[in-house]
């Protein structure tokens, strides 16, 4: 009976699929967070795609402190992916299509620090890939501003409260009034064009 059970954990444990090994994470700020988070969620090869806060001066800050703008942590997601499936680099296209990357202070309707844009690198790698990102995206020059999304070093992520995890599909009303509301995807309409498609 003991071989049996040996036999089957060695036989589960071959199976291929998603393990902690060969996931990669990424890490993108681009206002609301419940707005990313459903665009990465979307994309094939991603495994999840957490709400959560960057930066800051305080550690496990709450929605209330962060959304005060006093704490200094802006909202952001922290995606883990499937490197087989899909690229840092799509990952890449992905956010900046999401964003709008001509202001610093704002996303859409939401305003204050908290909601900065930005790329979060983990390694040398994806910050070379993030460089040249932004510098293919300058030089298409689909909207006349400047592009002012910060590229930085990945600092202590801290998930959001449970609530604010895949807001768009526990709310799908609240969350396209938000969306909506707040002008969201007319604008990216605006700056990316067919970019967006």
């Amino acid at each position: 009976m003991k071989r049996i059970v040996f036999i089957l954990v060695v036989l589960l444990t071959a199976v291929p699929g998603h393990t902690q090994q060969n996931l990669a994470t990424a890490t993108f700020a681009g206002g609301c967070f419940w707005c990313l988070e459903e665009a990465f969620e979307k994309v094939p090869g991603v495994v999840s795609a957490v709400s959560g806060y960057l930066d800051g001066n305080t550690k496990k800050p709450s929605y209330a402190e962060v959304s005060s703008g006093r704490s200094g942590h802006t909202e952001g997601v922290e995606v883990k992916f499937d490197p087989l499936k899909v690229s840092y680099e799509q990952l890449l296209g992905v956010f900046w299509v999401n964003h709008d990357p001509t202001t610093i202070e704002r996303q859409f309707c939401d305003s204050g620090s908290q909601y900065r844009p930005g790329i979060y690198w983990h390694a040398e790698e994806q910050k070379r890939l993030a460089v040249a990102s932004k510098a293919k995206y300058e030089k298409l020059k689909t909207f006349k501003q400047p592009i002012v999304t910060p590229i930085v070093k990945a600092s202590q992520f801290w998930p959001a409260e449970d609530y604010h995890q895949d807001y768009y599909r526990k709310n799908p009303v609240r969350y396209q009034f938000y969306v909506n509301g707040c002008g969201r995807y007319s604008r990216l309409d605006e700056l990316w064009g067919k970019l967006r498609k």
